[in-house]
């Protein structure tokens, strides 16, 4: 082959590249792009108090370690080329991020100290469900990385449904909180509510409230508040309907009767207000508690609430609290359980609870198992901020399932029905503790 022959194979081969890097390489078109807000949608992957530090309602700021990888969630129900834009900006310099979808990953440079649409690249997405964008600071010449308000995706993967936070971001990044509302004897007062919860393995997410025995005017259940620190809870709901229990009149006020050794009594607001107690009590993951309500009627238009836990460590059942709550007659109504996540920071995390053996005993001395159960979910689900929420029947008995992105979902308003246990509570009721300021 002579000097003019290997010139022009050599001129071949090189278009037949360039040819073949046009076709695999696709422009950005973000034309009728979809916006998902940082502020709702993300979380600094494993390390919440960067979490705390990073992620505002105004998106991703102070944004200054490397190690600190983003990810920004949502669900898609079409499978198709996703078009990505970031709108960025540095304080100053250059900054370079690594953007991460499943397996592609692309990298791009950002100097521009106003806020900018940048093209990121297009990403192949071949299933259906919740996504995350991971972003990873490569380089930087200032103390920040990148202010990042908003993703912008495009392509034929947003032509369907996507899901994500778009507005009260609070509430959007502690996810959505799930009930299990259960279905007792029909025309009976419920004097005593009785319920089981175990937690399995590693579901026992710092933020969880495992709600067992819920009613119409309060809730009772196990917490994890910290790394250190976990909680019995008890609450009941003044009738006078207030953010501050500073602004209860006194002959609305929730009325402490008595409550049992190393339980804290006070109040609560921010979500309706009334009486509060809690006992700092380190239960376990894999075991099983037991809670027990009474509600009745008392004097002067007043109904008293109590609330028994029974641990297998202590292996006996203890006071948490009584509380009196005035212009109220009722036995226990609206029998419920719930799980919810209270920390925003963990609710890219999952965690479940399995709700077991509720049974109610009524004022013709009958206990009665608990078997059908409806599921609903709160405002987060119902207007499809998030849609990480399950429940139903695992192993003969309930569970619920919320956070972490997964993307199995339950419908809300779905009955469910578990096989009886026939395993009826064994309660001395005149044995339980006496009351006690």
């Amino acid at each position: 082959m002579n000097t003019k022959q290997s010139l022009k194979k050599s001129a071949l081969l090189l278009l037949v590249m360039i040819t073949t890097l046009s076709c695999t390489t696709k422009a950005v078109n973000l034309t009728d792009a979809i916006e998902i807000p940082t502020g709702g949608n993300s979380w600094v992957y494993n390390n919440t108090k960067e979490d705390r530090k990073i992620i505002s309602k105004n998106g991703i700021q102070n944004w200054e370690n490397t190690d600190s990888n983003i990810r920004t969630y949502f669900k898609i129900t079409e499978i198709g080329d996703l078009h990505l834009g970031i709108n960025a900006k540095v304080l100053n310099g250059t900054s370079k991020i690594r953007v991460t979808i499943g397996k592609e990953s692309k990298d791009i440079k950002i100097t521009n100290q106003d806020f900018k649409t940048i093209n990121v690249g297009v990403f192949n997405l071949k299933t259906v469900g919740y996504h995350f964008i991971e972003i990873q600071g490569l380089e930087k010449s200032d103390t920040h990385i990148a202010d990042i308000k908003s993703f912008l995706i495009a392509g034929k993967a947003t032509k369907s449904k996507v899901y994500f936070a778009k507005d009260d971001f609070y509430f959007g990044r502690r996810g959505p909180s799930v009930h299990l509302s259960y279905e007792t004897p029909k025309d009976k007062d419920v004097v005593w509510f009785y319920n089981e919860i175990s937690i399995p393995k590693g579901e026992d997410v710092i933020g969880s409230y495992f709600m067992a025995n819920g009613f119409k005017d309060g809730y009772f259940g196990i917490q994890v508040n910290s790394e250190n620190e976990r909680r019995i809870l008890f609450s009941v709901w003044s009738p006078y309907n207030t953010q501050n229990p500073k602004d209860i009149p006194d002959d609305y006020k929730i009325i402490l009767l008595g409550k049992g050794d190393g339980v804290t009594s006070g109040e609560f607001g921010n979500e309706g207000s009334g009486g509060q107690s809690y006992k700092v009590y380190d239960w376990k993951a894999e075991s099983t508690y037991k809670f027990l309500l009474k509600g009745v009627p008392s004097v002067n238009n007043s109904t008293d609430y109590s609330a028994y836990f029974f641990s297998p460590e202590e292996n006996k059942w203890s006071l948490i609290a009584s509380f009196r709550r005035p212009h109220t007659t009722r036995y226990i109504t609206k029998p419920y359980s719930f799980l919810e996540n209270f920390i925003p920071s963990t609710g890219n995390v999952s965690r479940k609870g399995m709700y077991q053996n509720q049974w109610v005993y009524t004022s013709d001395n009958r206990w009665t198992e608990l078997t059908k159960a409806k599921f609903t979910a709160d405002a987060t689900a119902r207007k499809e901020s998030r849609m990480d929420y399950e429940g139903g029947i695992e192993n003969d008995q309930f569970y619920m399932k919320n956070c972490g992105f997964f993307s199995n979902t339950t419908s809300i308003d779905t009955f469910f029905t578990r096989k009886a246990s026939g395993n009826q509570p064994t309660v001395d009721f005149k044995k339980l503790e006496v009351l006690k300021r």
